[in-house]
């Protein structure tokens, strides 16, 4: 084997230092500047503390970290010593963080202060099993020099993250060396377009596949800086994040955008220094996308991806954006659309999409029979239901198993979700189907604007209206809850399990 298959992602660091960027702020954390060089040295002593510690080769690391420089010292550390750094979110349960201790075998855990209590109980009773914060690391690092990249190859197992499902325990999705490497040369070569001189700012924690590329590979690949914030992202926090450290890119998810538009005094915040706005995780609906670009003159680009895809593959563009759609396939990134027979949907048609591409997981861990279903050829098998206009544009039908079946008839809760925000009155919606005396009715969860405290009894037979006006006349909502808020996951997601699940 030749080295021109070695690689490890912790090189990243390395790269920028031998370009002349050592002094380069790589991150920025409330007053805390870490340079490129700075945090390389911390990246380095890591993993000699790891290393100290017995943490050997492909032996997985928990990480319970907020945003702040110590995730990425921590995380490109493991990697550095050849182990497999695994982020979850610091905020799930101590049984959470048993589960995943087991289910990846790792006998060390990084935890930030706030969650060692948490750690600690997760460890009760397990042998072996050790917890560290931050500092203890680079402490017991001393003032050793740290340790060189360790010869990884590319295909090696670099990260693990796990996906959360809408049902069953997360599974692990592994990842190798050379996949962060292959997002930043497909959508942040061609979407994105950074450079050293940019300011990166993502409301996604960087435990999630969306923010690890936006707050990690793709600003340390070109040299740019990237602003981290702990603590759950409000709209307040938003906007003096954004007014404080004048990012240029800003990455985000609908539920915060729409959020933005309808705080108090959002037309007098400033967004001057952002230049281009980045969406995933769920589709943003039109409405909330004019809105933003109204309120700040600046459009919205929304894609799909995954944590199985790493990060987006199919995305508008400053140059081809459609208000609504997914975009257009990233360059590098193959799309098809497969009817329910298995064989390439007819253009428009409405099928499960899969996506070729360098990024794919190698596969879940401890779930073998799920991989063998998902990947397939060279092809991963997304679940998501998608059509495509002649122009080439991919449209959102929802996944699989939200899908509703009205009198024989296919209804996209996407679609009637979208219109019921463009009422004046709405917030968010969510669209389900539920059985109502043998039959499938469509149901809608709908929160108000905080300002209107009595909806009155014509509120619903307005909405019901506006979908049959928008919409084929099937598709509306049979029936009309108002609710104080919708069930969503950390990054967003209308939970619509949940909602299906109410009486």
């Amino acid at each position: 084997m030749g080295d021109a298959r070695r690689r490890n992602l912790s090189l990243f660091l390395d790269h920028q230092v031998d370009a002349g960027r050592a002094d380069q702020a790589a991150v920025i954390c409330g007053d805390e500047r870490v340079t490129y060089g700075q945090l390389l040295e911390r990246a380095g002593r890591v993993a000699g503390a790891l290393h100290d510690a017995e943490v050997r080769r492909e032996e997985r690391v928990l990480l319970l970290l907020d945003d702040t420089p110590a995730f990425p010292a921590t995380f490109l550390g493991a990697i550095r010593l050849g182990a497999v750094p695994v982020p979850v979110n610091p905020l799930y349960k101590a049984s959470d963080f048993r589960y995943f201790l087991e289910d990846s075998y790792a006998r060390v855990v990084v935890a930030d202060a706030a969650f060692a209590e948490k750690a600690a109980e997760a460890i009760h009773g397990l042998d072996g099993v050790r917890v560290y914060e931050p500092a203890d690391l680079l402490e017991a690092a001393g003032d050793a020099e740290g340790l060189p990249a360790a010869a990884t190859h590319e295909d090696d197992m670099a990260f693990w993250l796990y996906s959360s499902g809408s049902t069953g325990r997360p599974k692990g999705v592994v990842h190798r060396q050379a996949d962060a490497a292959a997002t930043c040369e497909t959508y942040g070569a061609s979407v994105l377009g950074l450079t050293d001189a940019d300011v990166t700012y993502s409301t996604t924690k960087l435990y999630h596949a969306y923010g690890l590329g936006n707050g990690l590979s793709f600003p340390y690949w070109v040299g740019a800086t990237t602003v981290l914030t702990p603590g759950r992202p409000s709209p307040a926090a938003i906007f003096s994040t954004v007014e404080t450290h004048r990012p240029t890119a800003f990455f985000s998810v609908p539920t915060l955008y729409n959020a933005l538009v309808n705080a108090e005094g959002a037309k007098g915040r400033d967004f001057s220094s952002v230049r281009i706005c980045l969406s995933a995780a769920e589709p943003l609906p039109p409405e909330v996308f004019r809105r933003f670009e109204d309120t700040w003159g600046l459009p919205i680009l929304d894609g799909i991806g995954s944590t199985e895809m790493l990060h987006i593959y199919c995305s508008n563009t400053a140059e081809a954006r459609r208000p609504g759609s997914s975009g257009r396939p990233v360059p590098g990134y193959e799309l098809l659309i497969r009817d329910d027979d298995g064989h390439p949907a007819a253009p428009g048609e409405v099928g499960e999409l899969l996506v070729k591409g360098d990024s794919a997981l190698s596969g879940y861990w401890h779930h073998r029979d799920r991989t063998r279903r998902t990947l397939i050829g060279e092809y991963f098998a997304t679940g998501d239901r998608y059509r495509a206009d002649e122009d080439g544009f991919y449209w959102y039908e929802g996944r699989a198993d939200d899908m509703i079946k009205v009198g024989g008839l296919w209804v996209s809760p996407i679609e009637i979700e979208n219109v019921l925000i463009e009422h004046w009155a709405v917030l968010e919606a969510g669209v389900v189907g539920v059985d109502v005396d043998g039959f499938m009715k469509i149901r809608a969860h709908v929160t108000l604007r905080p300002d209107l405290v009595d909806p009155g009894e014509g509120l619903i037979g307005e909405l019901q209206n506006l979908c049959k006006e928008r919409l084929q006349r099937y598709q509306y909502p049979h029936i009309v809850r108002f609710e104080k808020d919708l069930p969503k996951t950390m990054t967003g997601k209308i939970q619509r399990y949940v909602l299906r699940g109410r009486q």
